[in-house]
């Protein structure tokens, strides 16, 4: 819990070095991200922080998590059907979205870097950025 206390103070930090205020509810939705392990939504965001802080409008969460993802502390995405979800800004991962839950499984695998490497060094280029997204069903089993 330590890690994300000290993420929060970094959102923070980062926010204040931007010129940004840090208001009572913008204090509130760093609180929350700091807490989740998901990857939620704005709308769930403001259920939560709504929560912590009834005064807490929506558009105080999406102002925050624009402001949030314009200094690269957090990822937007916007998984194929569905409304943006963020993520705290973290060493590179790729994703697996279950198409039936919408559950997102973070995953890292060395062999797909290499053969994207490969690929791009083929065909010329150096990646400099790259999404990965698999979506699928869980496997039924018996």
């Amino acid at each position: 819990m330590k890690k994300r206390a000290a993420k929060r103070l970094d959102y923070e930090k980062e926010l204040r070095r931007q010129g940004v205020r840090i208001t009572r509810q913008r204090s509130a939705i760093l609180g929350i991200l700091s807490e989740t392990e998901d990857h939620p939504d704005a709308l769930e965001i403001f259920r939560r922080a709504v929560a912590v802080d009834p005064s807490i409008s929506l558009s105080t969460v999406y102002r925050t998590m624009k402001l949030l993802g314009d200094i690269g502390a957090i990822h937007r995405h916007a998984f194929e059907g569905g409304p943006s979800r963020f993520e705290h800004a973290t060493d590179h991962h790729d994703h697996l979205i279950d198409i039936e839950t919408g559950d997102v499984i973070e995953f890292k695998s060395d062999k797909i870097e290499q053969l994207q490497d490969e690929i791009a060094k083929s065909l010329g280029y150096d990646i400099v950025h790259h999404r990965l997204e698999l979506y699928g069903r869980k496997r039924r089993t018996g």
